[in-house]
């Protein structure tokens, strides 16, 4: 355990804290188990790490990562065994899915010590959430999204804006102390803003490596698929890249890579899932319902110009970031005369010169333009809806 607590001391010395992630506050960091779930590089092993720096003492608190060569000859229970006889309050398990049969050690280690508060995050969402049915009633699981444009302006431009809410945002109550001009800044967000490594000028590789390994070891490894399969899943993630956006055709799509109808269904899903795609549903069930699936985009702006470069589609653009920053904390359906119903409003997004003879004049539709600054009456910019979360 010695080195464990060398590699701890370390991580914990390089850390930073003026900079937090939105989902920071909101966490109940005293209950007795926590579950931090989210895609590849979002920003969760810096969060807990930020917890411990500002609010713990190394005393009594352990960091490790499950797949660190230690656990290759200890159990997790052990570690937590030992950990609390020698005083230890507070462990903190990073990218918990790497360890094999984590739930149920888990499970045992909340039963067995009832004194000791654990935090685990997973970057496998797929893993996590299967295991977390094994933790019903005992580790409340937190969902963390990518940056929003809001966080993009403070972690890469220092820039402090308020978190503003729906209501706010389509009144046009936006006030950007110190930025004059918001579109460049906001262009730059959609192509290397959502993950916070993309400060780094290394967004193409990293997100590249974020995307294969989801594709080829997440997804396999959850639903015991093979490496044709993974393949496959490839090839379905090519396909919804080019489309602008996509609706999708799932008899002619599964024909197209060679699998059943009933497992394309399993492909979208574990695909949503893992954070690579995101599907609009109809209002019969919600985003997080049941609905019909009207549309699927990628999940972030990012990804697409990954994918896609130079090809991508301006309208297919707008959508994806609209859907992203407003599913954190809002229901996104789809519309049947516009693009989008959030709550109560309805969305018809465009260009500047988009007219308004698709939306009702009842006080509850709006035209959201991606190419102007400010807003006016019921027209507001694309960006103010990075300002929600």
């Amino acid at each position: 355990m010695k080195t464990l607590y060398q590699k701890f001391e370390t991580l914990l010395l390089n850390t930073t804290t003026d900079f937090k992630r939105y989902l920071y506050e909101d966490i109940s960091w005293g209950s007795r188990m926590i579950g931090v779930i989210g895609g590849r590089g979002v920003g969760k092993t810096t969060m807990i790490l930020q917890r411990i720096k500002q609010h713990l003492s190394v005393k009594n608190t352990l960091y490790v990562s499950a797949d660190d060569m230690y656990f290759s000859e200890h159990k997790l229970i052990d570690l937590a065994d030992e950990f609390h006889k020698n005083a230890g309050e507070y462990l903190f398990i990073d990218e918990i899915h790497k360890y094999a049969d984590w739930s149920r050690e888990l499970k045992n280690i909340y039963d067995s010590y009832p004194k000791l508060k654990v935090v685990f995050t997973g970057s496998s969402i797929l893993d996590i959430l299967k295991g977390s049915a094994d933790l019903s009633r005992r580790a409340i699981i937190y969902k963390l999204q990518g940056l929003s444009f809001r966080e993009y302006l403070k972690l890469f431009h220092h820039y402090d804006v308020p978190v503003l809410s729906l209501a706010q945002i389509i009144n046009n109550e936006i006030q950007l102390a110190d930025i004059e001009h918001p579109l460049p800044l906001f262009k730059d967000y959609l192509k290397r803003g959502y993950y916070p490594f993309g400060i780094e000028n290394e967004i193409n590789v990293r997100l590249g490596q974020v995307i294969v390994q989801t594709l080829e070891t997440d997804i396999p490894q959850y639903a015991n698929l093979n490496v044709g399969t993974a393949r496959k899943l490839k090839r379905l993630l090519s396909i919804i890249a080019e489309s602008v956006p996509f609706k999708p055709n799932f008899t002619k799509i599964a024909a197209m890579i060679g699998v059943s109808r009933n497992s394309l269904d399993d492909y979208f899903l574990y695909m949503e899932q893992a954070g690579l795609i995101a599907q609009l549903r109809d209002e019969t069930g919600g985003i997080r319902g049941l609905g019909k699936i009207d549309k699927v985009y990628l999940d972030n702006t990012n990804i697409i110009f990954n994918l896609v470069g130079n090809k991508l589609n301006t309208g297919n653009v707008r959508e994806t970031f609209f859907l992203n920053q407003m599913r954190v904390n809002n229901e996104v359906i789809s519309a049947k005369t516009a693009d989008f119903v959030v709550n109560e409003y309805t969305f018809e997004l465009g260009g500047k010169n988009k007219q308004q003879s698709q939306i009702k004049k009842d006080g509850k539709s709006f035209v959201v333009k991606d190419d102007i600054e400010f807003g006016y009456l019921n027209v507001i910019p694309l960006w103010a809806f990075g300002l929600n979360y």
